[in-house]
């Protein structure tokens, strides 16, 4: 599994763009819900998917059902995945197809695909696996 070094990660966390949270829970103690929350609070704009949550406001936006429905002009520069290793694959073609910025695959904490990865880093797209972005900013005094 190739892992990006302190200095990618941290250019990643220290140039906030738009990020998708695949898996986005509006339960605050689940993770998701908690990481899209931080990292709004660090500059991020978060646009939160679920199908289950689908249409449901978010802020100034709202809860998309897939990354294919997120608007073409959202500017997404990276997609933060809370879901299960074995959906990944599909996310990852979802995502290159659809998010014409995407500059980042974000796989949290126990989510590695490192087929799904290749595929991503073949088209230039930095991929972090089995990470927290908010432990790494921690962890990197950001």
């Amino acid at each position: 599994m190739l892992t990006p070094d302190d200095a990618t990660i941290r250019e990643i966390l220290t140039n906030p763009g738009t990020v998708a949270v695949v898996g986005w829970s509006p339960n605050p103690d689940r993770p998701s819900h908690g990481v899209a929350a931080f990292l709004g609070a660090h500059g991020w704009r978060v646009i939160p998917v679920n199908p289950g949550q689908a249409g449901r406001p978010y802020g100034s936006d709202k809860v998309y059902a897939s990354v294919r429905d997120i608007p073409a002009g959202a500017g997404v520069t990276m997609v933060d995945v809370f879901r299960q290793s074995d959906a990944v694959p599909a996310l990852v073609d979802e995502a290159l197809e659809a998010l014409p910025d995407l500059k980042v695959v974000w796989m949290q904490l126990g989510v590695i695909h490192e087929e799904a990865a290749e595929k991503a880093r073949g088209k230039g797209i930095t991929v972090v696996q089995d990470r927290c972005p908010v432990i790494e900013m921690r962890r990197l005094g950001l």
